[in-house]
């Protein structure tokens, strides 16, 4: 009996020694692969929930968690009010999958403007003549389009509807940017785990997931268009045309866009994703910050194989820069 009651003691004090994050789903694999590395070498246990960046941001923000996740950056005046420290963690690209009979990965070719008509509810058939027009050698069906989307708050919305709106006014004059919209069409789905189970049941549906989740699944992805009009895929050579154009600044606690950036082969839909600390919490946050440095320095290669592209060392220095100023090391 005493053996029972030390052991559950045992077992009560380890879990509450344990970092709790919520959050994102789009950077979800890569936190959960790191979270199991990082025990192995440290004996540190990481706990994350996968509940949506606007979860981690509630979460963290009321100090329910030890650190949140999200995917839309937050600017400095929110940060202020929460009081809150942002810091990128890797980087990762939205991709349009979709579940047509026949059409293999990156076989089927959307224009940014194309792509937003569908979201739109205007293109209603994957066999219309403006998705024809740009794939004369696909026979696509005389089907109805079934759009997937969030159906929670979501930082891979935020980053698609910026995206959405930059290729039409439409979509930006009706609907505009946000974690969660009113949406014109479409199935409902919560996290990436959902739309990307969604599509891979649904015959003639498309959503939008991050790239490490269709490579789980097995989803084909589309080509879409540059900035400029070229066509491009989620290939890593193209994330990271998109990533070197980034401009990361500690004072405005890296906030920062790469949807549409410039240049003939970046990857429109490439997004950083971010950890948010609590500012009063400066024995918890130099843990995270532990974590945060062995991932930097040992967890690449885990996160390239699950389809993310890491942040560079430059960058990398300035966030563990950035932790260190603000007593989070």
């Amino acid at each position: 009996m005493l053996k029972q009651i030390v052991l559950a003691a045992f077992i009560a004090s380890s879990a509450l020694a344990a970092l709790n994050g919520a959050g994102a789903s789009f950077p979800a694999p890569a936190y959960v692969a790191w979270a199991y590395d990082y025990e192995k070498a440290s004996k540190e246990q990481i706990n994350y929930q996968s509940i949506g960046s606007g979860g981690g941001i509630k979460q963290i923000s009321s100090r329910v968690v030890d650190f949140g996740a999200s995917d839309e950056p937050l600017e400095a005046k929110k940060l202020n009010e929460s009081k809150l420290l942002q810091f990128p963690t890797l980087v990762g690209a939205i991709v349009v999958s979709h579940n047509v009979a026949g059409v293999k990965d990156g076989d089927l070719r959307l224009k940014n403007e194309i792509l937003a008509d569908i979201f739109l509810g205007k293109i209603t058939k994957w066999n219309d003549k403006k998705i024809a027009a740009d794939n004369p050698s696909l026979k696509l069906p005389n089907a109805e389009i079934v759009v997937v989307r969030r159906s929670d708050g979501s930082g891979t919305t935020f980053n698609f509807t910026a995206f959405l709106s930059l290729a039409s006014s439409e979509w930006k004059e009706k609907f505009g940017v946000g974690k969660a919209v009113d949406w014109a069409v479409g199935i409902g789905a919560k996290g990436n785990e959902g739309i990307a189970a969604m599509v891979a049941q649904t015959p003639n549906s498309i959503g939008y997931i991050e790239n490490a989740y269709a490579l789980k699944n097995n989803l084909p992805r589309a080509v879409l268009t540059t900035k400029s009009g070229k066509w491009v895929t989620a290939a890593n050579e193209n994330v990271k045309a998109a990533i070197a154009k980034a401009k990361w600044d500690k004072n405005s606690h890296f906030y920062q866009s790469l949807i549409l950036q410039e240049g003939d082969n970046s990857y429109p839909l490439a997004a950083p994703t971010f950890l948010l600390l609590a500012k009063d919490n400066s024995e918890i946050n130099k843990k995270v910050s532990a974590f945060v440095k062995w991932a930097f320095d040992k967890g690449d290669q885990a996160i390239i194989d699950l389809g993310y592209i890491p942040l560079d060392d430059n960058t990398k220095q300035l966030v563990l820069g950035y932790l260190l100023e603000n007593k989070a090391r």
